[in-house]
C-alpha cells in the first residue's frame, strides 16, 4: 500500500521524470514504445494495490478487510434505531490497530440515548473489544478474493441504565471480493446474549449479502466512490420476551479521499415477524468517519 501512495504522492513522480526523458532523449517512434510501457506499469501498480488502496467494507455488515502492519484506523459513528415510539440514538468512537498484516484487534466506545413517549435516558454504554484475522487472500489481474474470521465481546463496563448490564460476544466469519469496478460480500454472525433475572433475550443469528459498484475508477489522490446495497437478515432464538425474524433492505454509499472515508445508509425492513409486543423496526440509519493511519 505504501508504494502505491508514494508513487502518487512524491514531488517528482516516476510519471514526470519518464516524460523528462522521452522528450530530450528518444525519436517518436521509441517514445510512443515507452510511453505504452509507461502505461501499463501504472496500470499494473493500481492493479497489485487494489486489495489495499480501495479496501472496503460493507455499512452494515463486516467484511475481510483488515489494516497493513502496525497501522491504525479511527473511526467515529452515529447511527440510530427508531422502532415504534422508541428511538435509539448511539454514537461510538471505535480504534483498531493492525497487529500484522492478517490480523486486527479494536476497541469501541459507545454512548446511547434511548427515548420514547414517557421517557428517555442517555449515558455511556458498555465497552467492545473485537478482532479479525484474514485467513485467505487470492490476488488475480485486477480483483482479490478473501476471508477472515472474527470476534466481538460486550463487556459488562457501565451503570448507566442506557446499558445492558450484561456480557454478550460475537462471533463470524465473512468473504470479500474486490475488483476495479464491483465488490461483492456475504457474512454469518451469531451472537450469544447474557440472560439475567431482568433481561430475558434469545440468541441472535445475522446472515448478510452485499454487492458495491465503482462508476469511475481514479487515481488515490482523487475522491473515489462506492454504492452498494445489502441484504441483511436477523434471525432470533425464540422465548416468550424476544425472538422472531427480520429482513432489511439497505442502500448506502461510500465515498474516500486519500486516507479518509465517509460510509453512510440506511436499513428498511422488507420483513418483520417477530414475538409478543416487540415494535417492528421502522428504520435504522448509519453514518460514519474513518481515518487511517
Amino acid at each position: 500500500m505504501n508504494n502505491f501512495y508514494l508513487l502518487f504522492d512524491m514531488e517528482l513522480t516516476p510519471t514526470i521524470i519518464m516524460q523528462t526523458i522521452l522528450n530530450r532523449y528518444l525519436d517518436s517512434s521509441v517514445k510512443n514504445t515507452v510511453k505504452s510501457l509507461k502505461t501499463s506499469l501504472i496500470i499494473l501498480i493500481v492493479v497489485y494495490n487494489i486489495g489495499t488502496s480501495w479496501a472496503h467494507d460493507p455499512i452494515f455488515s463486516p467484511g475481510p478487510h483488515v489494516l497493513f502492519k502496525k497501522g491504525v484506523e479511527i473511526h467515529t459513528i452515529v447511527n440510530t434505531d427508531k422502532q415504534g415510539d422508541s428511538r435509539i440514538n448511539q454514537q461510538t468512537l471505535a480504534i483498531k490497530y493492525g497487529l500484522t498484516g492478517d490480523w486486527v484487534v479494536g476497541l469501541e466506545l459507545p454512548n446511547k440515548q434511548i427515548s420514547n413517549n414517557i421517557a428517555s435516558n442517555s449515558g455511556i454504554a458498555d465497552v467492545v473489544l473485537s478482532t479479525k484475522y484474514r485467513f485467505f487472500r487470492k490476488d488475480g489481474l485486477g480483483k482479490q478474493h478473501s476471508a477472515a474470521m472474527f470476534a466481538r465481546i460486550k463487556l459488562d463496563t457501565s451503570n448507566s441504565i442506557a446499558a445492558t448490564n450484561s456480557t454478550d460476544a460475537l462471533l463470524g466469519i465473512t468473504y470479500g471480493y474486490e475488483s476495479l469496478k464491483w465488490y461483492r460480500w456475504a457474512s454469518v454472525r451469531y451472537r450469544i446474549n447474557q440472560n439475567l433475572q431482568n433481561l430475558k433475550r434469545g440468541n441472535r443469528l445475522f446472515v448478510d449479502i452485499a454487492g458495491g459498484y465503482r462508476a469511475k475508477v481514479n487515481d488515490y489522490r482523487k475522491p473515489d466512490t462506492v454504492v452498494l446495497l445489502e441484504l441483511n437478515g436477523e434471525l432470533m432464538s425464540q422465548n416468550q420476551f424476544t425472538g422472531g425474524n427480520q429482513w432489511f433492505i439497505s442502500p448506502g454509499v461510500m465515498w474516500t479521499l486519500r486516507n479518509f472515508a465517509i460510509k453512510a445508509g440506511v436499513q428498511v425492513p422488507i420483513v418483520s415477524n417477530l414475538n409478543g409486543n416487540q415494535q417492528d423496526t421502522d428504520y435504522r440509519a448509519f453514518v460514519e468517519f474513518e481515518w487511517h493511519f
